[in-house]
């Protein structure tokens, strides 16, 4: 007989009855059906399992471990857990959040058992060395033999002839086993019973978790090898290095050049530990309870030498393999993320007209003027790299001066440096006086990609491809966030190696963070396209598209809780987006839709018709959640403001005089919630209207002259703008046409100011930086750079 068990509904706090409780209901939210007789010890061992291997592979406390799965079981989204639930999390970041849901192993062995227990092969021993593993190999080691379809191994054909008994006996009583007596049909001979009792003793040896671990501690010195068939990777040439010390950009390079058949890899593991795991095998760990014979002694010396050869040697090898790519994936994959956050959320440029310049030398330089709030004023193509570049000079001197564009942006494909010395000959010459007129070079990767999108098509369907490159190059300094949004971020120059990572798990890394960044700095509902609605945390492409056409259909929103009129908008994406969303009341009255006569209406299966109200909530424009409205109007109250007066002067200093008067925590008690919940709503209440948290973040560099590397001495400082970062170092542009690598071993802690050196807040794109001229090779086009400090 089978029952449905639920999860335990507990109160958070942080004692051991509730962690103890907490496991118990996580265990059983994560099984559908258990036997009854067996329920609990089973799933409290397993789900005390579950979090320990969190725990020890993530380096994270086992309490927030337990909160991190209950929170990802009801579907919560790692955005509102880091700012939303941050007392449940222990204030973590989220690359850290993301690792811990990253961890499959435990999903994996409870799989694993049940589908071992449904075929009739799980037992106590089996049960408990599959939960002992500590690696998806060491777990694939343990099941392989027992997969449906798999070849029967040699160990399951010797007990299918009812061998296990005999090396049972041998381990226990060896003075009582005649190995003559297991002569009988299937086992013809005396060699074939020793040699199924050898296999049997063999496999219990490589599957022993205890001998797994022993030989583990005697691999300290492994080596990798890599022997080189022809010339392309030069720098591995019989390449030796300690498993412990190879790098993670080394190791993406040689797999990628043994998948070209281009280099042999080997893992030597040293002779020493053969023999010292042979030693401790036959006089401790396997050595029978009791003296036997001489040839019992043999048996067990030669199943301990086959097990290591046969079984250990392979699962050694694939392990330190598997380790090493996946260190390897995780930090290629972690600096992508850090280098698309911050390219995403560098600051925008508002208020300025903006000239968007795909450069080109045969199809001409194509031009697009945009309005501050990115609208196309004028597109045009001119060709400033061919004779008779005055009268261009005079065209692009008249666009300047019609659309007042005091700010060029220039992308960095062919003929960038061409076009920028044009740009600068002109500004020296004055020729766009009055206007002051600068210009940047920004990348404009994936801008040809995004072109032909459909989105693109969409967005400007009149306009050609070429065009609307010059388009995205100029959105792309107007705001980086909603431009690059619309690109997959591999293809936007964010990192190195991206073809040598598994690609699901580098997209659903870099989709994180792109939700991430869209939802912390937050969406106006109003105005914002439905491609960067895509990414708010709980939205997806069918909601977007659904609160677009209600939009379209119903005018603008005037509250958050018109969200839940929207089709397909249940409780859960509520609660998980509408922090994230903005009702901003400049661009609520500038919509040219009407608002409703009426309230809306929501009609929903099974339920009774709830009316919305359509009046503007002054809190619906800050990062507080509709969770903890009632809170904010409690605390307004208390410093005798009014809703209206949020992001004023004078109710900021009221509230920070209150806060200051009893501290943080007494004033959360008081007002009936929590220190984290109160933060928020402090800052929600006392930011200014149209807060934005990329204003205190790197800006594009505007200048007026250029600079060639020619005019580069050695022990130069210069300033610069980090471009791109690899696992190697980080490329920083300085203005001379050709990027600089500051090599990794010169970006040290003591370089970085405190706050650059968190796991998510390293050296990255869009950072500005001192660094002083190593040496110039200009034949190869390269510059070495010595970090001295990042500019505030």
């Amino acid at each position: 007989m089978f029952i449905k068990k639920k999860a335990i509904k507990i109160v958070f706090n942080l004692n051991s009855q509730y962690l103890s409780q907490t496991i118990i209901g996580t265990a059983l939210s994560s099984t559908k059906l258990v036997g009854q007789e067996d329920f609990k010890p089973v799933f409290l061992h397993y789900a005390i399992v579950l979090v320990m291997l969190l725990s020890t592979m993530t380096v994270v406390e086992r309490w927030v471990c337990v909160n991190i799965v209950k929170l990802l079981r009801e579907e919560n989204t790692v955005p509102f857990m880091v700012r939303y639930r941050k007392d449940m999390i222990n204030h973590m970041d989220a690359d850290a959040v993301r690792d811990v849901q990253l961890v499959h192993l435990s999903k994996k062995t409870q799989s694993v058992i049940q589908t071992l227990r449904k075929d009739g092969f799980l037992n106590a021993e089996l049960e408990n060395n599959l939960q002992s593993c500590r690696s998806l190999d060491e777990l694939d080691h343990m099941y392989s033999p027992y997969k449906k379809g798999s070849k029967l191994s040699k160990a399951r054909r010797a007990r299918d002839l009812g061998l296990e008994e005999a090396a049972v006996i041998l381990l226990n009583r060896p003075n009582d086993l005649v190995i003559q007596s297991w002569v009988k049909p299937g086992l013809s001979s005396l060699e074939e019973v020793t040699t199924g009792v050898k296999h049997i003793l063999a496999d219990m040896i490589a599957k022993d978790p205890e001998s797994l671990a022993y030989i583990r501690t005697l691999c300290g010195n492994s080596f990798v090898t890599i022997h080189q068939d022809i010339d392309k990777f030069h720098l591995y040439f019989d390449f030796t290095r300690h498993i412990q010390r190879i790098q993670a950009h080394q190791t993406l390079a040689i797999y990628r050049g043994e998948s070209l058949k281009i280099l042999t890899v080997k893992v030597n593991i040293p002779d020493s530990v053969k023999s010292d795991f042979t030693r401790w095998c036959i006089n401790c760990r396997w050595r029978p309870k009791m003296l036997g014979r001489p040839s019992d002694t043999k048996i067990i010396g030669d199943a301990v030498e086959d097990a290591y050869k046969r079984l250990i040697l392979p699962l050694l090898t694939r392990s330190y393999r598997t380790k090493l790519s996946a260190t390897a994936e995780k930090e290629s994959i972690d600096m992508f993320v850090r280098n698309l956050r911050q390219r995403l959320l560098v600051s925008p440029i508002r208020g300025s007209v903006i000239m968007g310049v795909d450069p080109g030398f045969t199809h001409g330089c194509k031009i697009a003027v945009l309005s501050p709030t990115s609208h196309i004023l004028h597109t045009d193509v001119l060709y400033l790299h061919r004779p008779g570049q005055r009268t261009e000079a005079d065209r692009l001197r008249h666009l300047v001066l019609k659309y007042s564009c005091n700010k060029v942006v220039i992308g960095n494909g062919t003929a960038c440096r061409e076009t920028e010395a044009f740009f600068a000959d002109l500004i020296s010459r004055g020729l766009f006086q009055p206007l002051d007129v600068s210009y940047c070079i920004t990348n404009e990767a994936g801008s040809s990609i995004y072109s032909v999108s459909p989105e693109a098509v969409k967005e400007m369907p009149e306009l050609d491809p070429n065009l609307r490159s010059a388009v995205s190059i100029g959105r792309r300094v107007q705001d980086p966030l909603a431009e690059l949004v619309k690109i997959d971020p591999k293809h936007i120059g964010i990192g190195t190696y991206q073809h040598d990572v598994q690609p699901g798990a580098l997209k659903a890394a870099l989709d994180g963070v792109v939700q991430e960044c869209v939802s912390f700095v937050g969406v106006d509902i109003n105005i914002c396209s439905e491609t960067l609605m895509r990414h708010v945390s709980g939205l997806n492409a069918g909601r977007a598209r659904s609160i677009v056409e209600w939009r379209e259909k119903n005018g603008p929103f005037f509250n958050r809780e018109q969200l839940r009129l929207v089709k397909g908008m249940g409780p859960k994406s509520f609660q998980q987006c509408a922090g994230f969303i903005r009702i901003n009341p400049h661009n609520l009255h500038s919509c040219d839709s009407a608002a409703p006569e009426k309230p809306a209406v929501k009609k929903s299966k099974g339920k009774a018709a709830t009316n919305i109200p359509s009046t503007p909530n002054p809190l619906d424009q800050t990062s507080i959640h509709p969770e903890s409205y009632h809170v904010a109007e409690k605390l307004v109250s208390l410093v005798g403001g009014s809703m209206g007066q949020i992001g004023s002067e004078g109710l900021r200093r009221c509230v920070e005089t209150q806060v200051q008067a009893s501290c943080l925590e007494h004033l959360a008690r008081t007002l009936d919630t929590i220190p984290e919940t109160l933060q928020l709503i402090v800052e929600g209440l006392t930011q200014p209207p149209g807060f934005d948290i990329r204003q205190g973040f790197e800006q594009a560099d505007f200048k007026r002259g250029v600079v060639s590397m020619r005019d580069l001495q050695v022990g130069a400082v210069l300033t610069g703008r980090v471009e791109n970062t690899a696992l190697f170092g980080a490329f920083v542009d300085i203005g001379v046409g050709k990027s600089g690598l500051i090599h990794k071993s010169n970006i040290t802690a003591d370089r970085l100011p405190p706050s650059k050196r968190g796991r998510s807040l390293f050296l990255g794109p869009g950072e500005r930086v001192e660094v002083r001229v190593l040496n110039v090779d200009p034949q190869r086009g390269r510059i070495g750079l010595d970090l001295l400090r990042v500019l505030q």
